[in-house]
């Protein structure tokens, strides 16, 4: 890392609530041990033997576990004290992956992963809301990009020992793992967030008339919603039909493949805090959401070649990631610009919700189309669905105003 660079890393940090950094420790920890969602159509494929449709099937509950428990984890946050859902949601969800050491049955593991999936999406909401509640203006959508930051640090080593683990010791130790990192990361919230400053904010301290307000009369935020959740049927290949790619038709073993998942994590801790902080300075931030989903085109243009050359998946990787990097904090940044502050939870549920149809999308669809088409028709679907996407995502900005985030 040159010295510009790593100077332009440090200043980024400054001014961010201890609070927040204690919020980040947790998911370093609880993204370090995460392997299953990375791993999983890989496991059902071949470990248990299911079809890619059935383990479409499978992922697809995953997406709707996670649209479930957004919708109550939001509904939660905006009622009860935000410390004890994150907290209940970590440890329930990491004891809830135990049984998958067990479980074969196609229908038995479809249900578990719907209820784990849930209960680990209703720490959704409530973890943006704590992070809002310790930023100020001027530092939330850094502190969001440090969340992300450690989320992708954890994701960065999680999938390249996963795919170790997998290949030495097996894929079944992959949950324990998992389930270890939850119960921990539940640990130091408890132990190191106030609890008595994430009460759901009280009745004579809402603003007047925010109760009329709500998501659902917002035009504007719920076309943003249905190009989030496009955006994310798309990115979420990555997770859902890229590995089996890599698998089937270019021969990577498991630890290759992890390393290529890691490799997306690792590029977003070093890039991404220095690119935002940088940018969130523009008069327009939002068009940079157009431009990360100009990157997600390149990126499948990339893989509907076919070409199996390692350092091909490395530029796809690198793309990929800058999509992400582009896109998605500005993204949560926008969400938390349009409603007043006892309705963040809602708006936050209803984004998360977004995301959850896409973990629907993006598994279910895209390997029964691959299954049906081929993998290389797939990923030119997705190259022109992130170019219609872009378009979209521009002229609904420039509609707004493209305005400097003010929340």
């Amino acid at each position: 890392m040159t010295l510009p660079l790593r100077a332009n890393l440090l200043q980024s940090f400054k001014g961010l609530s201890s609070y927040v950094w204690v919020l980040a420790g947790s998911m370093l920890i609880n993204r370090t041990g995460s392997m299953v969602i990375a791993f999983m159509s890989l496991y059902l494929t071949k470990e248990l033997d299911y079809s890619m449709g059935q383990a479409g099937i499978v992922m697809g509950a995953y997406g709707m576990g996670s649209i479930v428990g957004s919708y109550i984890g939001g509904w939660i946050t905006d009622r009860k004290n935000v410390h004890n859902v994150l907290v209940y949601s970590l440890l329930v969800s990491g004891l809830l992956l135990l049984p998958l050491l067990y479980f074969k049955d196609f229908y038995a593991v479809t249900a578990l992963i719907f209820f784990y999936s849930l209960v680990a999406d209703s720490f959704r909401p409530a973890n943006s809301v704590a992070v809002a509640r310790f930023s100020t203006e001027e530092t939330r959508t850094r502190s969001f990009t440090l969340m992300r930051l450690a989320i992708n640090l954890g994701f960065g080593i999680g999938p390249a020992l996963g795919g170790l683990v997998a290949v030495t010791i097996g894929f079944k130790w992959i949950f324990v793992i998992d389930a270890l990192s939850s119960v921990m990361a539940a640990f130091i919230i408890w132990a190191y967030l106030p609890k008595n400053q994430l009460d759901p904010v009280k009745r004579e301290e809402k603003k007047e008339g925010a109760a009329k307000t709500t998501v659902f009369a917002d035009t504007e935020f719920l076309l943003f919603l249905l190009m989030v959740a496009l955006f994310g049927s798309c990115f979420f290949q990555l997770f859902a039909s890229v590995p089996v790619f890599f698998s089937r038709d270019f021969h990577y073993t498991e630890d290759v493949i992890g390393y290529l998942l890691g490799l997306n994590g690792l590029l977003v801790v070093i890039m991404e805090m220095p690119i935002i902080y940088r940018l969130e300075k523009s008069n327009n931030v939002y068009k940079y959401i157009s431009f990360g989903c100009l990157s997600m085109a390149l990126a499948y243009t990339l893989l509907w070649l076919n070409q199996p050359w390692i350092w091909l998946s490395v530029v796809y990787t690198f793309f990929i990631t800058l999509a992400e990097i582009l896109a998605m904090p500005f993204m949560m940044s926008f969400v938390f610009s349009r409603p007043v502050a006892e309705r963040q939870g809602q708006y936050m549920a209803i984004y998360s919700v977004a995301y959850g149809l896409a973990h629907i999308a993006a598994p279910t669809l895209g390997l029964k189309w691959a299954d049906e088409f081929g993998f290389s028709s797939l990923y030119i679907l997705a190259t022109f669905l992130s170019i219609a996407i872009t378009i979209i995502f521009w002229l609904l900005f420039r509609k707004i105003g493209g305005k400097q985030l003010s929340a």
